[in-house]
Parts: structure tokens; sequence; C-alpha cells
């Protein structure tokens, strides 16, 4: 079982930058290689992959949308999304994602939400023009 809780959203302007963080807790378990992934969803559109970083050696993957302006990394069990040169199609409720995965399940082919057993509660990104 795994707990994610998700923070540093806020309302900023075009063009500022903010950091998410995931802070994960898990469980004893055999299996010790995890996917962890960022999706967004703003009102009236489905949830969508942003981003995502596979524990064992921090493989990570980009939505086109946020390729050169977003960042996801990892420190021990924080994983943290950088966000820089934010747009106002960036506004979006951000939520973590965690999955059991080989790397190769990290990709986003792989980024479907039913294949991510465990979510965080989100944290609100507002980005005004």
């Amino acid at each position: 079982q795994v707990q994610l809780v998700e923070s540093g959203g806020g309302s900023v302007q075009a063009g500022a930058s903010l950091r998410l963080s995931c802070a994960a807790s898990r469980s004893a378990s055999p299996w010790s290689n995890y996917c962890m992934g960022w999706f967004r969803q703003s009102p009236g559109k489905e949830r969508e992959g942003v981003a995502s970083i596979y524990t064992d050696g921090g493989s990570t993957h980009y939505a086109d949308s946020v390729k050169g302006r977003f960042t996801i990394s990892q420190d021990k069990n924080t994983v943290y999304l950088q966000m820089n040169n934010l747009k106002p199609e960036d506004t979006a409720m951000y939520y973590c994602a965690s999955k059991a995965s080989y790397s190769w399940g990290c990709s986003p082919r792989y980024w479907q939400q039913k294949e991510f057993p465990d979510w965080g509660q989100g944290t609100q990104v507002t980005v005004s023009s």
C-alpha cells in the first residue's frame, strides 16, 4: 500500500515557476521498483499524463506539451515536478500516482489511469495570463 501526498500548487502568472512535491510512504513490499507519474486534469477534460520517472535509475518521460518546461526528479521517497515558463493552459489539478513496474512500464504508452493503483489527493495549479 502506498500513500501519496502532493504539495506546492498555487496561483501564478504566466511565465512563472512552481515546484510540486509528492511524498510517498510505502508499506513493506517485496517489490522495490516503481513508476511515479504526474497527471493533471482541468474542468471538462480527461486526466492526462504529464511526466513519469522510474525509481530505479531515474529514467524520465514527458508529454510533448511540457517538454523543455517541466522537469521530473526524485530524492529518496519524494518526487518533484519543476514547472517553468508556466502557461494558462497548464492550469489544472495535478495528481501524483504510483505503480509497481518494470522500467518499460513507465513510458507514455502505459500512462492509462487504470494502470496506476495509487493516487494522491491532488494540488491545484492556476496560471493567469
